[in-house]
């Protein structure tokens, strides 16, 4: 479901509004190399005033992705660019503002569908869709200050680094 932004078109205006915003930029397309998948609350509707657009890619050679980054965004306002290890990978992120959203472009050597990002998002959306009710108590739990990950953890009395946890509870219940 999530390989495509189409279903952005059909979903709420936020919803509609970043599909225009990441289809002006042409980031699927100029990024398609990479594998560009788009993850975070907003596809599944638990965003909130200030969530940004996360785009995941697969990166194996960083200097490659920064220079086709800059070169395509580097204008963009609020642009920042950045090297670090999250989790033992190496990661790249580049961050900017346009049209309305703050994107955050994020890159490991690892594919899209095995990242933590997508990973999450496919167990929350299924954890919504199987328990409407949940989506609520989470978007007040951020409203709050929480993360989504363990916002997701406290609804469900889950234990632990969310992080871990949620994945584990996906594998466990056979959603990943």
């Amino acid at each position: 479901m999530f390989e495509t932004i189409d279903y952005l078109r059909f979903g709420n205006q936020k919803q509609k509004n970043a599909y225009n915003a990441i289809n002006s930029l042409g980031i699927m397309e100029s990024l398609s190399e990479f594998n560009p998948i788009l993850c975070g609350t907003l596809p599944i509707g638990i965003d909130i005033e200030g969530s940004d657009l996360d785009i995941i890619m697969e990166v194996f050679d960083p200097n490659k992705f920064e220079k086709k980054v800059k070169l395509l965004f580097s204008n963009k306002e609020k642009f920042i660019f950045k090297k670090t290890v999250i989790r033992n990978f190496s990661v790249v992120k580049a961050n900017f503002m346009y049209g309305g959203f703050e994107f955050e472009l994020f890159g490991q050597p690892q594919s899209v569908k095995e990242q933590y990002a997508y990973l999450h998002m496919v167990i929350e959306n299924f954890i919504i869709s199987n328990h409407p009710s949940v989506q609520e108590e989470v978007i007040l739990l951020k409203k709050q200050g929480y993360k989504t990950e363990p916002a997701f953890c406290k609804v469900l009395g889950l234990k632990g680094d969310a992080y871990e946890t949620l994945i584990d509870f996906g594998k466990k219940n056979r959603i990943v």
